[in-house]
Formats: structure tokens, sequence, C-alpha cells
């Protein structure tokens, strides 16, 4: 594992045996906070939600939400599923509270040291949940208010993107709740859409990719009414996806 600075200044992991960064090469710091903070975290409604993270990784996204929950005094429960933990001294070399702001450099190493498969409270806007394992055979409990969805690229880990997984978040958010990720690919937005989601293509960070996807969990009663009007859309629009050839390779997500 290689340590690179990104074009914000921020730094980011390079996984040669991937051939895979952790975050984009033209702002880690930058995309985080757009993705996730500015259409994730700030657009949800629910007043304090419960988030979940595939991909728990360097910590950065769990950090900037730690300092937002703080700033707006929005309490936030945190979970975060990691399969491949850092070690610390691999989380020192990234210093990131020396980038976002040095008043948090305790918050910031409380979220790498804490227990895993308990809730620990951060601060009094804050608490964590860290779980160790395989997203794919994970059994989550529902009532989440927002996904940050950010694994690996499908190219990269493709049974991490996967319609059955979908469906599994879908299911696990609340009304109205949504996910957000970087990776705006079509395959990725039709299994969204597939599963039940109202899908956005959204502008993309400053100076890095051009759109990202946020999808929202539209009201069950909206949803049955749409189907009694037009009852079998939803369903062809299942067979015909389910029906598509499948990719064969990267070339084709």
């Amino acid at each position: 594992m290689k340590l690179e600075q990104t074009a914000d200044g921020s730094y980011t992991l390079y996984v040669p045996e991937l051939d895979e960064h952790y975050h984009s090469v033209k702002g880690a710091l930058t995309e985080s906070k757009h993705i996730f903070i500015d259409m994730g975290l700030k657009h949800a409604a629910a007043i304090e939600p419960r988030i979940l993270e595939i991909g728990l990784g360097t910590g950065l996204n769990c950090f900037l939400t730690l300092m937002e929950a703080e700033a707006s005094r929005r309490k936030v429960h945190y979970t975060g599923i990691e399969r491949f933990p850092l070690t610390l001294e691999v989380v020192r070399s990234l210093d990131y509270p020396s980038v976002i702001g040095q008043g948090h450099t305790e918050d910031y190493f409380a979220i790498h040291q804490a227990p895993w498969e308990e809730d620990v409270e951060l601060s009094p806007w804050f608490t964590l949940h860290k779980t160790e394992g395989d997203f794919t055979r994970h059994q989550f409990e529902k009532g989440y208010d927002i996904i940050y969805f950010d694994a690996f690229a499908p190219e990269k880990q493709p049974e991490m993107w996967s319609q059955p997984l979908f469906d599994i978040l879908y299911s696990i958010l609340n009304e109205g709740g949504i996910l957000t990720t970087y990776c705006a690919k079509g395959v990725v937005r039709r299994m969204l859409q597939a599963a039940g989601f109202k899908v956005e293509r959204l502008p993309g960070p400053p100076g890095g990719k051009r759109e990202i996807l946020r999808a929202t969990k539209i009201d069950s009663v909206i949803t049955q009414n749409n189907e009694q009007h037009h009852p079998n859309q939803r369903t062809l629009c299942r067979i015909r996806w389910q029906d598509r050839p499948q990719p064969s390779g990267p070339d084709g997500l």
C-alpha cells in the first residue's frame, strides 16, 4: 500500500494489487466532502440521521461527518463496515487533521482506536459503531437514513456492486432515506432503479468526476398508487433488466 498526495493537498492510499486508490487523485478531501457531506448528509431530511458507510477505509468520510455533526449540532449515529482495517501507522501517515482541521486531531484518531462491534460516543453529537467484516455477507439491521456507498470501483470489486446487494440496501433504509455514491455508471444506476430507488445524476466534485449518483427511497404509498395506475410498468422494468445480457468483464460495466 502506497501513500499518495492528491490534487487538493490531502492524501490517499494506492493499492497495487487492485491498481486502485481509496479516493480520487483529483482531490480526496474535495471528493468526500462533495459526495457524502454536501450531497448526502446535508440533503437528508432526518433530524437525527442514522448513517451506514459501506467501506470505512481511511475514516475520511466518518471524520468529515463527525465535524459536520458538531458544527451543525445535529446528532448522528454512524455505522461503518470494513473488511480490511488500516493499521494505526497508515492512519497517521494520512495526516487528515492537519489538512481538514487541527482542532480535531483527537477525534480522527478516536475513530480508528474505537473498539469494534459496539456503540462508542465520540462526542455529544456523534456515536460510532464499527463493524469488521464482509459487506456482501453481513446481516444489517433496518432503520438507516443515509448510506455512503464507497466501495472500490465495480471493475475492481464487482461482487460489491450487485442487484441483490442493492435490494438489501433499499430494504434497510427508512422511507425518504438516501444513498450516495461516486460511481455514476449506467449499470449501477439501473440496478439502483431496479431496487426501487429514484435515482438522480448530480454534478461531481470540482475538478473531479463529471457526475455522481444520489438514490432516494421513495414513499411506498406513492409507489403503490403509481403501480395501481401502471400495474405492469415496474414488473416489466425488472424483467427487461434481468433478461439483458450481463457484462462479461470490466469493459461491460
